[in-house]
C-alpha cells in the first residue's frame, strides 16, 4: 500500500495535485488534512498548537483504517514538522510513504492566492515557502509546481524514487 503526502505552501495546488492524484488511482482515500484542523465549532476552540496536534492524530488514525482496508492513502497538508512524526507513526504498517514538498515562486503563489480571494494569506504562503524550501528534510522532496500541470505533478509524483520513503527501512533524509 501507498501513502502519498502532499505538502506546500498555500496556494502552490497541493489540492488539486491531490484530486489529480486520486483521479488517477483505482483504490484510494484522500484526507484533507484542513477539514481536520477545522473541524471545531462554538467559542472554545482549543489553542493553535492542539488543534494542529489533534489534526495530526486524527490523520494517522484516519490513515492506519484506510490501509487495514488495503486503500492507497493521499495526505493533502502542509507538513511542517511532523515529517519524522508522521513517520514514526506508521512504521509498523507494510506501507511506503511518497512524500513531496510542491513549491512555486513568490509571484506565482501572490497571484492564485489573490485570484480565490485569499489575499489575507499571502505572507503566511510565503513564510512557509522559505521554511519548506530551506528545511534539509525537504531538500531532497521538492517538486516545482510553477510551470507544470497537475496531471503532470501526480504522475512525476507516482513514478520518481525519488519522493519514495518505505516505513519498514530507517528513515533516511539522504534519498
Amino acid at each position: 500500500m501507498n501513502i502519498y503526502v502532499i505538502s506546500g505552501p498555500l496556494g502552490v495546488g497541493k489540492s488539486t495535485v491531490s484530486k489529480s492524484l486520486a483521479d488517477g488511482m483505482n483504490q484510494c482515500a484522500l484526507i484533507e488534512g484542513d477539514l481536520l484542523l477545522h473541524v471545531y465549532r462554538g467559542e472554545n476552540e482549543p489553542p493553535w498548537e492542539e488543534r494542529l496536534r489533534l489534526a495530526w492524530l486524527n490523520i494517522t488514525a484516519v490513515t492506519r483504517n484506510l490501509l487495514r482496508h488495503e486503500l492507497n492513502v493521499i495526505i493533502d497538508f502542509v507538513v511542517e514538522d511532523e515529517l519524522q512524526w508522521l513517520y514514526d507513526q506508521l512504521t509498523d504498517l507494510d506501507a511506503t510513504i511518497h512524500y513531496v514538498v510542491l513549491h512555486a515562486e513568490p509571484e506565482t503563489l501572490a497571484a492564485r492566492l489573490n485570484q480565490r480571494g485569499d489575499a489575507q494569506y499571502i505572507q503566511r504562503s510565503l513564510f512557509l515557502r522559505n521554511k519548506l524550501m530551506t528545511s534539509p528534510t525537504n531538500k531532497p522532496f521538492l517538486l516545482d509546481a510553477n510551470c507544470k500541470r497537475p496531471e503532470e505533478l501526480a504522475e512525476e509524483i507516482v513514478n520518481d524514487a525519488k519522493f519514495r520513503i518505505t516505513l519498514s527501512q530507517k528513515l533516511s533524509y539522504d534519498n
